[in-house]
């Protein structure tokens, strides 16, 4: 029997022998911990006991953070979200104040409408007469014909945060005899009006709730295109102050007159040095009123008209009421009351 084999039966031998000692020795540290109550250290002590390190802890789970709303499904949380949104401004939407609106924006700027039939109560026929004599026609004109405009503008340069900005515009007016075929329908009044200024927010608060959103600052020039007789025209240095609340906007214009005293000297006393348009939307339908003139002269003109909510695409139904002078340059001194329904793309905002 070799030395391995000598060894093993001598410790066989002394367990048969002596079983008690053996015994005395494990089990006794194996009892004190089962002594121990708290599970962690018993199962520390055993580890002990065995030989074996300690068992390691693991570690604590993270905290499961609240999983955002889903783009499909959560429709209830959005609808939440978007009831806590303050009401979007009139003005900044018209003109690109918000910082993501394009840089180099067109869009639509003056009311652009098609008025289907336009009536007037006293039809200014006077600046035509010298064209019918020469004709040797007598004059002949309808009351009631259409009118149209056309108004857009153009943002050339503005800053990173949208808050100041160039613009050009150009509005064109339409009065059209189209429902007169014995003078061949023609074009009863055409008016032109190209524009440059420089646009800026303010973003003040008046209190009450009103925010001063807007001012303009720049050149204007109207004229009908007309020569001799029919000629009317004049340039102008306009400012326009644009306050809102809600669904409430006031633009309030003046202007500087030069170049006018040839064709129309006295066009101030009757368009004034000023104007001032409310305007006020209420579940998709618009109202606007204007009003401008000279007080001290005792004349001027209010335009009052409503815009449907949309009914075929972008058009809406529109209706415009004119009381006054001025409705278009070659009747700056004439003083009528019209009334005219169609269709819109738009309102002043």
């Amino acid at each position: 029997m070799n030395h391995a084999l000598r060894l093993a039966a001598a410790a066989l031998a002394a367990m048969a022998i002596f079983p008690g000692a053996v015994r005395a020795q494990v089990p006794a540290a194996i009892a004190e911990c089962a002594a121990i109550a708290s599970d962690a250290e018993r199962l520390a002590c055993y580890d002990r006991a065995s030989g074996r390190g300690p068992a390691a802890v693991p570690a604590p789970a993270p905290a499961k953070l609240p999983e955002p709303p889903s783009a499909v499904g959560d429709t209830g949380a959005q609808a939440a979200a978007g009831a806590l949104r303050a009401p979007a401004s009139l003005i900044d939407a018209a003109w690109g104040f918000e910082p993501g609106s394009s840089r180099y924006a067109i869009d639509l700027y003056n009311q652009n409408y098609l008025l289907f039939a336009r009536y007037t109560n006293d039809l200014n026929t006077a600046p035509y007469v010298p064209l019918f004599q020469a004709a040797g026609k007598p004059v002949n004109l309808d009351d009631v014909e259409a009118k149209f405009q056309l108004s857009f503008k153009f943002r050339l340069w503005t800053t990173d945060d949208r808050r100041w900005g160039v613009w050009a515009a150009y509005t064109q007016q339409n009065q059209w005899q189209v429902y007169n075929g014995d003078t061949s329908r023609p074009f009863r009044e055409t008016n032109y009006m190209p524009e440059l200024f420089v646009s800026y927010r303010p973003g003040l608060d008046l209190g009450g709730g009103f925010q001063w959103n807007l001012l303009n600052v720049g050149y204007n020039h109207q004229s009908n295109g007309r020569t001799d007789i029919l000629s009317r025209s004049w340039d102008r240095i306009v400012a326009t102050f644009g306050i809102e609340r809600g669904d409430f906007a006031l633009l309030a214009k003046v202007w500087y007159p030069f170049n006018y005293k040839e064709d129309n000297p006295d066009i101030t006393d009757y368009y004034g040095y000023g104007s001032l348009t409310a305007i006020y939307k209420w579940r998709g339908h618009s109202f606007s009123l204007m009003g401008r003139g000279n007080l001290s002269k005792g004349k001027g003109a209010a335009e009052l008209t409503w815009m449907s909510p949309r009914l075929l695409g972008p058009l809406r139904a529109y209706v415009q009421a004119f009381s006054g002078y001025g409705e278009s340059m070659i009747d700056y001194n004439w003083n009528q009351t019209t009334i005219g329904a169609g269709v819109s793309l738009n309102d002043a905002l």
